[in-house]
């Protein structure tokens, strides 16, 4: 009861979120919490609805709207993607309440309709990279062509998240490592096993007391 409390005061207390959400796990945190992708996920478009539903949509002024998430992206960090295999219908049970992207060795699925939700399982960020480089290389994109804009249209994910999320208080890995550059980092030292909405809800309130610069 005093939790349920908790969460509708710390709700309350949002009135901006950001519209775009990684949160990076680990291989084992999956395997011992599988279902917790899509309780996270739940909680998100909760929340967004809330939100959006108190401070409506897009300012008078004509600013982007800030009140709801629009995409969400699990990057689960392993060496062996396949050793997650058994776990991949508790992940796309996602596809019944959001847009499920699913990324899996060489194998890309989608189902669903609702937020955007991304499950990249062992990708790299300087492989992906590396890989937009070499398809430059291929295409024979002239080298006085080549400039931010020109490589960000070959990377595999082409969005910017606003705020990363790191569970476990381990270290981020190198994924997205050009998209999230001036992305606000939080860092929980709650085990993804264990972590509640309440703990999310802190880590949106820490995100909505931030003051972005943008590599200013």
């Amino acid at each position: 009861m005093l939790y349920w409390l908790y969460e509708r005061m710390l709700e309350r207390q949002l009135t901006m979120l950001p519209r775009n959400i990684c949160i990076m796990i680990s291989g084992d945190e999956v395997m011992v919490a599988p279902k917790k992708i899509c309780d996270c996920t739940r909680w998100c478009i909760d929340i967004s609805s809330s939100v959006s539903r108190r401070y409506g949509e897009a300012s008078q002024s004509g600013e982007k709207d800030n009140t709801t998430i629009e995409g969400l992206t699990y990057h689960i960090s392993t060496k062996d993607p396949l050793s997650l295999g058994e776990f991949l219908p508790a992940m796309r049970d996602i596809a019944d309440i959001a847009e499920l992207t699913l990324l899996y060795g060489d194998f890309v699925e989608k189902a669903g309709t609702g937020m955007h939700v991304t499950i990249a399982i062992g990708k790299s960020g300087r492989e992906e990279i590396t890989n937009g480089i070499r398809q430059m290389a291929c295409e024979r994109v002239q080298p006085s062509r080549v400039d931010e804009t020109m490589l960000e249209s070959y990377l595999t994910f082409k969005y910017t998240p606003d705020f990363v999320i790191k569970t476990g208080g381990d270290h981020l890995t190198d994924f997205l490592i050009w998209q999230s550059v001036y992305s606000e980092l939080f860092f929980s030292d709650v085990n993804w096993r264990y972590m509640r909405k309440v703990d999310f809800l802190r880590a949106l309130r820490d995100y909505q007391s931030r003051v972005r610069r943008f590599g200013r």
